[in-house]
């Protein structure tokens, strides 16, 4: 008997810190007071310019069909973003309009992966990533990163690592779990050890907003004019729910890249694009950026919590909202540990095995997204548990 589904699916797991969302929301439908440290989505809302440019384009009737690649004047202001952070001249027609991050690596996977063909990438990592690879019959190759390797990787573990089936090196900076970004001399070894081998060369810089040390935020197009870029307006500016995202593609790539955004979204939102053009404003800037040092203030204060409860934190993340860390002796594994958490202490969690599998049972993810009295109420009932369970 055939099998109903795609083959593909048997090697797609699923993303745990869904369920555990779902049994946190069904709990607190229940009246009890969940806190959330699962998810990555930012607590504060979406800048009121941006709100204002989405309402008068609905108002303004811009609600038809657009350009497959975006339109013309989002192209441009997401080019000039690149000019005023990294000093790049970036041509408008590089640059695809998406929707969501998710779109772009979408299109990246369809645009690079034939079945068989493999791209590198980090354990522990963001597990869509692989995913999307498998989707087209590719495979996420992973490779075990740790503390020593600031949980990425570089040009050595590259060519450790690269088969034969290899087309590629997927990477994510700043990175999701390990919020661990790749310094410049990593991107150039990375970057010379995938040209040498005549691979792509795809990063990820969703989060590239939420760097905690400005002078690390390095986009990979300044030591590697081919490479594709995916980012999104989601974490940084705030847009998760507006689904809006872009990809960078070298200029070789542009017309395939335009066959694939034709046949597989038609476009993106018409309106969260006349909202994003606000996203560029200064007074929007002003917002965000003054969200950015929240975070900063966010992380301060739960990594030293955390370390004092007994949590393995080698690392100070230096980008994202999240802090990836080794369980206290004894209260492993990962997945049982969280969901006594959520149900014995109403703290929601992320396991370690949603990101890979190199030590994960022995990890776990905390998302400083909410704000500090949520973290505060947050690290006081994890340490009541470590302390009840430890027998302390």
């Amino acid at each position: 008997m055939n099998e109903p589904y795609a083959r593909r699916l048997k090697e797609i797991q699923p993303f745990r810190v869904m369920k555990l969302l779902a049994r946190a929301n069904e709990l607190a439908g229940m009246g009890h007071q969940v806190v959330h440290m699962e998810v990555g989505e930012p607590d504060f809302p979406t800048p009121a310019p941006i709100v204002r440019a989405g309402m008068a384009a609905l108002s303004s009737g811009l609600t038809r069909y657009t350009a497959a690649q975006g339109i013309w004047q989002l192209r441009e202001a997401i080019a000039a973003h690149y000019a005023r952070c990294y000093g790049l001249e970036l041509a408008p027609e590089r640059i695809f309009v998406t929707a969501g991050g998710s779109g772009a690596l979408l299109m990246a996977s369809a645009l690079l992966m034939d079945p068989g063909d493999g791209l590198l990438m980090t354990d522990p990592g963001y597990p869509c990533n692989r995913h999307f690879v498998k989707a087209f019959n590719g495979d996420g190759q992973l490779v075990p990163v740790t503390p020593d390797d600031g949980y990425q990787l570089n040009g050595q573990l590259v060519e450790r690592a690269w088969l034969p089936t290899t087309r590629g090196v997927l990477l994510a900076s700043p990175a999701n779990p390990t919020g661990a970004v790749v310094p410049r001399g990593d991107l150039e070894g990375i970057s010379e050890a995938v040209r040498s081998r005549s691979g792509h060369l795809v990063v990820d810089e969703i989060y590239h907003g939420l760097i905690y040390a400005p002078d690390t935020a390095i986009s990979v197009l300044e030591v590697d004019a081919s490479a594709f870029v995916v980012n999104s307006f989601s974490k940084y500016f705030g847009m998760t729910g507006w689904r809006l995202g872009w990809l960078v593609v070298p200029p070789e790539a542009i017309a395939e890249a335009e066959k694939l955004a034709q046949n597989l979204f038609i476009c993106a939102s018409s309106i969260a694009q006349q909202a994003a053009l606000a996203a560029f404003e200064t007074e929007s800037l002003e917002i965000m950026e003054r969200q950015r040092e929240e975070f900063r203030a966010r992380r301060d204060f739960l990594v030293p919590a955390l370390r004092e409860i007994g949590f393995g934190v080698p690392r100070i993340p230096e980008g994202a909202f999240y802090v990836y860390a080794r369980i206290p002796e004894g209260l492993g594994p990962g997945e049982p540990l969280c969901e006594r958490l959520l149900e014995e202490h109403l703290v929601a969690v992320t396991p370690g095995t949603d990101f890979g599998f190199y030590l994960a049972e022995q990890h776990v993810r905390f998302s400083y997204a909410q704000n500090l009295d949520v973290l505060r109420e947050g690290v006081d009932r994890i340490a009541g548990a470590v302390r009840a369970w430890s027998g302390a």
